[in-house]
């Protein structure tokens, strides 16, 4: 837990899948204090020309892009955290796609611990669990 959903407006790479990967490993754990080894991460690829912002491609525009989501239990962060989150995956992001179209998207969305879970058990049962 939790579970990253990345988009990128590039040809897909072995390459970049390890820097996007660590990247996102790497301030997942040391800002919002996720665990390293229960982080799942999913990337796409989507080609520039199949991304528009405002009725023109990303090709066309010349810019590169990507939109990600992370779920986690609610209440597991500050808006602090999330903020310092969200600015410094956006700048990382941008180190290694190249220019940025400012439409580029990271929500961190924090869902109920008795509605998401892994490994068949709610995050809600584990809590309890580790306190009996």
């Amino acid at each position: 837990m939790p579970i990253l959903t990345v988009k990128v407006s590039q040809p897909a790479s072995p390459s970049l899948n390890k820097a996007i990967s660590e990247m996102l490993l790497e301030r997942t754990t040391r800002i919002l204090r996720k665990k390293r080894e229960l982080t799942a991460i999913v990337i796409d690829y989507v080609p520039p020309e199949n991304w528009i912002v405002g009725g023109a491609t990303l090709a066309a525009q010349g810019k590169n892009s990507f939109y990600f989501d992370i779920k986690v239990v609610d209440g597991t962060n500050t808006k602090d955290e999330k903020a310092q989150y969200i600015a410094e995956c956006f700048e990382a992001f941008g180190e290694l796609l190249g220019p940025l179209h400012e439409e580029s998207y990271i929500y961190v969305q924090e869902v109920s611990a008795d509605a998401y879970g892994f490994g068949g058990a709610t995050q809600e049962f584990r809590y309890i669990r580790s306190k009996s």
